[in-house]
């Protein structure tokens, strides 16, 4: 098994409170999950043998494509005495495909998404064609310039899309998130935590654990590990979980 890191303390952009969430029962979850994961071979957990989903296997999580995270939150039973609620997630999209029966859905809508990226990818990818068909000079310059505001632009266009909920009912931005950091990281608002907490917020759920893994073959920089635990990114999830966390603390 690969490194374990412990779930670190965030800070809320909003109160500006430290918020923390527990990671040991959701552990234990995540076990059962690689356990299915590696019994299925696939995140179609729906359909059985045959009539399993091929798009969702987990072979080329230990291709070329490498490995990718998943995590766990367990939430309170919305009955007293009831059985706990497990939640599960998986990064980004996987294998192109951003909702899958079961499983956390993503913070914006796929149809919106895929959409903008329609309209926008075949300009910047006419831009780049361009660019190396031209020699170094002011007119290369000028349309590498020209395609990195129009790429800037389609990133804002897609990062408006995110909108992020806390456990008071409250909503806020991306934007205000990330004021006075430099820039927002692709794929922010993506990963498994912020899928997970965002799910349990709409729905009433009040989070107890949660805790994330690799599965797959280890990240080209080899800093993830299959079957490791890992705390959320600091880049992309820090900034914005301590607010997603607000009022989910037992203490509120």
């Amino acid at each position: 098994m690969g490194e374990i890191l412990s779930m670190p303390d965030f800070r809320c952009a909003s109160c500006g409170k430290i918020h923390s969430i527990a990671d040991e029962s959701a552990r234990a979850h995540c076990l059962k999950l690689m356990d299915r994961l590696k019994l299925c071979g696939s995140l179609d957990f729906e359909h059985p043998g045959s009539e399993t989903d091929q798009r969702l296997s987990t072979l080329p999580l230990f291709g070329e494509g490498r490995g990718q995270m998943f995590g766990i939150l367990v939430c309170a039973p919305p009955i007293p005495g009831g059985q706990e609620i497990i939640l599960k997630a998986f990064s980004g999209q996987f294998n192109g495909i951003w909702e899958i029966p079961g499983w956390a859905p993503p913070l914006l809508d796929p149809a919106i998404f895929d959409a903008a990226v329609k309209l926008a990818d075949p300009a910047i990818k006419a831009l780049s064609t361009e660019i190396d068909a031209r020699s170094p000079g002011i007119e290369r310059r000028t349309l590498i310039e020209k395609r990195r505001i129009l790429s800037q632009l389609h990133m804002r266009e897609i990062h408006d899309m995110y909108t992020i909920r806390n456990f008071k009912d409250e909503t806020t931005s991306l934007f205000a998130l990330f004021s006075g950091r430099i820039g927002i990281p692709a794929g922010t608002g993506d990963c498994c935590a912020p899928k997970l907490l965002n799910y349990a917020s709409l729905h009433g759920l009040k989070p107890l654990s949660l805790a994330e893994f690799f599965w797959g073959r280890e990240n080209r920089s080899a800093t993830k590990q299959h079957r490791g635990f890992y705390a959320p990114c600091n880049d992309k999830c820090a900034p914005i979980l301590g607010y997603m966390l607000c009022g989910a603390d037992n203490e509120d």
